[in-house]
């Protein structure tokens, strides 16, 4: 297997959940993170692990200059795996295309635990979400709706529904030939979220996501994960 991280830009995430570049931040923020989907290459797959902001840079998307840089076309693009539904995982699933939108990977089986989306259409106005790029992709895209608390999606690919960040928050492990890629998303976000054991009142059970992450490092340490850190601005992969 091969990782690529496909990032975005370091950010910083005013109180309104806008995200501006890092260079361009006034005094209104109040988080910097980095924005870095992952490409895993299997045998089977050009998998995504989460899609983004949908950053465009000269009026072309970051992650498909990202691709390029790899020799590889959006459209060879077949899964793309959701942790869950905030804009920063899920924006760049599209591109602007006059009053509406283009998916980025038409021909990608899209991945969405089906009772994260019922939540998050309980959260109308919510600053979190970008409803309108949501809409699309459901009515567009070709969604895989995922209905089990755990599960195998192919011989390589497992999940869990985890909540701690959302209600429905979920987490995915790919493994082939001993080698273990973990994708903890925004319950293991960055490297300090394993340096200091802290519930984060920004999450919906900041206790269940400390306790996730207290057992998952053990594991990790065991089993030699490489773990995937979507939102770490200097380590997008940490070899345990």
């Amino acid at each position: 297997m091969k990782i690529i991280p496909l990032k975005d830009g370091n950010f910083a995430v005013t109180k309104n959940k806008e995200f501006v570049l890092l260079e361009n931040a006034g005094a209104d923020t109040q988080l910097t993170m980095a924005v870095q989907p992952f490409l895993v290459i299997t045998p089977n797959d050009y998998l995504l692990l989460d899609t983004g902001l949908g950053w465009l840079q000269e009026g072309e998307p970051v992650i498909f200059k990202n691709l390029e840089k790899e020799n590889i076309s959006p459209l060879q693009i077949t899964k793309v795996l959701l942790s869950h539904l905030h804009k920063d995982h899920i924006n760049g699933l599209v591109r602007p295309k006059e009053n509406s939108y283009e998916l980025n990977f038409p021909n990608a089986e899209i991945y969405i635990q089906k009772r994260e989306y019922d939540y998050v259409l309980s959260k109308a106005g919510s600053s979190s979400f970008d409803f309108e790029i949501l809409e699309f992709i459901i009515q567009n895209a070709h969604i895989i709706w995922m209905n089990e608390d755990q599960g195998q999606l192919t011989p390589e690919i497992s999940f869990e529904v985890t909540g701690g960040h959302s209600p429905f928050h979920q987490v995915f492990w790919i493994k082939e030939n001993n080698e273990t890629f973990f994708y903890g998303a925004d319950n293991l976000p960055q490297r300090v979220y394993l340096k200091y054991h802290v519930a984060y009142k920004s999450d919906f059970d900041g206790k269940k996501a400390m306790e996730q992450r207290i057992k998952w490092e053990e594991q990790a340490k065991e089993e030699n994960w490489k773990i995937l850190l979507y939102h770490d601005m200097k380590v997008p992969v940490l070899d345990m």
